[in-house]
C-alpha cells in the first residue's frame, strides 16, 4: 500500500456532536451550522451579468444584481444520523442501566446543496454530506424546512440527488463546464462555518484536476475562491449566475480547521448533471469500461518499447469481447492519449474510464511497435456485482463488486465482498461483507474483469488473501 500522503484533503462533510472532528484518509469534517437567512422571492433564475450599468458616469462594479436571484437557489442541508454508542463493558444491559449508558446517539451534521430544478424539487450535493444519514432535511434561504427525499448517489464522484416537496422553488441554469478557462471569474456560495449563507469569488486556477488523494474519480475545477467547511454541495457559479460546479474539497497542509489558503476544489457542471440524469433514469450510474488491464509506463518500460519518456498506460491483459478487444487494442499498446486528453499513467486512463457513461464513443491514441496509431471504440457497460456462484461454488453465497475509487487511491487494488448470505458456503467458509479480497490463488487481477477471468483455470485449491479492516490474512476456500 502506498504510503498516505501527509497534506489534508479537508472534504467539507458534516461531523457529529456539534464539535469539528476529524477522520481518516486525512479528511476533516465540519461542526454543525446554522439554517441559513431568509433570501428573496422564489424566481427562475435568468443569466444576469454580473456588472450594473454605469451610475453617474463611474463603472460600479458588483455582483448583489446577480447574487439577489441565486442565493434562494443555495440551501443548508441538515442530517441526523444514529451512532451506536460503544462502552468498555460491551452490550451488558446491566452496566448500560447502573452508568446511564444509552445504546445510541443522535449525530447532527451540515452541508449545502443547489436547487437544479425548481419544479420537481431536485437538489444536487455532495454524497459525503448526505452519507449514511437516517434523516435529511433542507433549509430554504426563506426559512422553511423541508424533509428531503433521497433519489440516488454515486460514491466515486462524489454526487447525491435529493428531493424536496415544495412550490415557489429558485432554480439554478446549469452552465456547460467545458467551456471554462483558467482566469474566469467565479463565485462560491455556501454556509461555512455555521455563520450562515456566505459568499466570495475567485478565478479559476485550473481545471482537469484528477490527482488528488483520497477521492474517487476526479475532474476538478480547482479556484482560489474560498471553499471552508460548510461549502461541501454549495454551488460554484459563473458571473451569469449560472452552475458551473459542486463545491467539494479544500487543500490546507494544516487542516481545514486552520483556514482556507486558497486551494478549493469543485466538480464540474457537466459531470453533477451527468449523473443526475442517471440517477433520475434508474437510479445507479452506469459508468463504461475499456475491459483491459493496463499498468504504468517507467523508465525501463519506455526504453523497451522505444518511448521517448515514461508516460502512458501499457496494455498487459485485453479481455474476449471487451470495447478494447473490438477496437483492435493489444498487449503491449501504450495509451498516450484519451478523446485528446493526455493519459499520464495507469491510473489516469483508470481515472478517464470511470468519468464516462456505459457506451460513450471514446478515441486513444496508442503507440504500437514504435509507431502511432488511433483507435476509436464504444465502451460497455463496468460490471456491477458478480455473485460468487459464477466463479466458483466454494464461494457460494457472497457477492464480489469493484473496489471504491476512494480505496484505489490509497494503493489497494483487488475486490470488494459486497454481501455474503448468512448461512452461505461462503459464510461458513468465514468470508464476510467489506473484505477486500487483495490476490487469489487463482491468478492474478486487479479489478472485478480480472478476478472473473482468473478462475478460468478452475484451481482445484483457493485461497483468498483478505484485507478486514486494518489486518490481513488468507483464508482457504472448502
Amino acid at each position: 500500500m502506498k504510503t498516505a500522503t501527509k497534506t489534508l484533503l479537508a472534504l467539507t462533510a458534516a461531523a457529529a456532536f456539534g464539535g469539528f472532528a476529524a477522520t481518516s484518509l486525512n479528511l476533516l469534517v465540519e461542526q454543525p451550522a446554522s439554517a441559513a437567512p431568509a433570501g428573496g422571492t422564489a424566481a427562475t433564475v435568468p443569466a444576469a451579468g454580473a456588472l450594473p450599468n454605469v451610475v453617474n458616469g463611474t463603472p460600479m462594479p458588483s455582483l448583489a444584481p446577480m447574487l439577489k436571484r441565486v442565493l434562494p437557489a443555495v440551501v443548508s442541508v441538515n442530517t441526523k444520523q444514529r451512532v451506536r454508542v460503544n462502552t468498555p463493558f460491551g452490550d451488558d444491559p446491566v452496566f448500560r442501566r447502573m452508568f446511564g449508558i444509552p445504546q445510541e446517539r443522535i449525530a447532527q451534521s451540515l452541508g449545502s446543496g443547489v436547487i437544479v430544478d425548481a419544479a420537481r424539487g431536485l437538489v444536487l450535493t455532495n454524497n459525503h454530506v448526505v452519507e449514511d444519514a437516517d434523516e435529511v432535511s433542507v433549509t430554504l434561504a426563506d426559512g422553511r424546512t423541508l424533509k428531503a427525499e433521497f433519489v440516488g448517489n454515486d460514491a466515486d464522484t462524489d454526487i447525491a440527488l435529493m428531493r424536496i416537496p415544495a412550490q415557489n422553488l429558485t432554480a439554478i441554469p446549469i452552465a456547460n463546464s467545458d467551456q471554462l478557462q483558467i482566469g474566469d471569474f467565479v463565485v462560491a456560495v455556501g454556509n461555512p462555518f455555521g455563520v450562515g449563507q456566505t459568499v466570495t469569488s475567485g478565478i479559476v486556477s485550473a481545471v482537469g484536476r484528477n490527482n488528488l488523494p483520497g477521492a474517487g474519480f476526479q475532474n476538478f475545477i480547482q479556484t482560489d475562491a474560498s471553499i471552508n467547511p460548510g461549502n461541501s454541495g454549495g454551488a460554484l457559479l459563473n458571473l451569469n449566475g449560472e452552475l458551473i460546479g459542486i463545491n467539494t474539497a479544500s487543500f490546507n497542509p494544516r487542516g481545514s480547521m486552520a483556514g482556507n489558503i486558497g486551494l478549493g476544489f469543485a466538480i464540474p457542471s457537466n459531470l453533477a448533471n451527468n449523473i443526475k440524469d442517471q440517477l433520475l433514469a434508474g437510479g445507479v450510474v452506469k459508468r463504461g469500461t475499456l475491459g483491459i488491464d493496463t499498468q504504468d509506463v517507467d523508465a525501463r518500460i519506455a526504453q523497451g518499447l522505444g518511448l521517448a519518456e515514461p508516460r502512458g498506460a501499457v496494455v498487459t491483459r485485453v479481455y474476449p469481447g471487451s470495447a478494447a478487444a473490438a477496437a483492435g487494442l493489444k498487449v503491449g499498446d501504450v495509451i498516450l492519449a484519451a478523446n485528446g486528453g493526455q493519459i499520464a499513467d495507469a491510473e489516469a486512463l483508470r481515472n478517464f474510464q470511470g468519468l464516462q457513461a456505459a457506451n460513450a464513443r471514446v478515441t486513444l491514441d496508442v503507440r504500437r511497435d514504435g509507431k502511432p496509431l488511433q483507435l476509436s471504440t464504444g465502451l460497455r457497460e463496468a460490471p456491477k456485482a458478480l455473485p460468487g456462484s459464477q466463479l466458483d461454488e466454494r464461494m457460494a453465497g457472497a457477492s464480489f463488486a469493484e473496489l471504491p475509487e476512494t480505496l484505489r487511491r490509497q494503493g489497494l487494488s483487488g475486490v470488494l465482498v459486497e454481501d455474503v448470505a448468512r448461512g452461505s458456503r461462503a459464510a461458513q467458509n468465514q468470508l464476510q461483507k467489506g473484505d477486500v479480497i487483495l490476490a487469489a490463488s487463482s491468478g492474478e487481477f486487479t479489478d472485478l474483469g480480472g478476478f472473473r477471468a482468473s478462475f478460468a483455470s478452475e484451481p482445484q485449491q483457493l485461497v483468498l488473501r483478505v484485507l478486514r479492516g486494518r489486518n490481513s490474512g488468507q483464508l482457504q476456500m472448502r
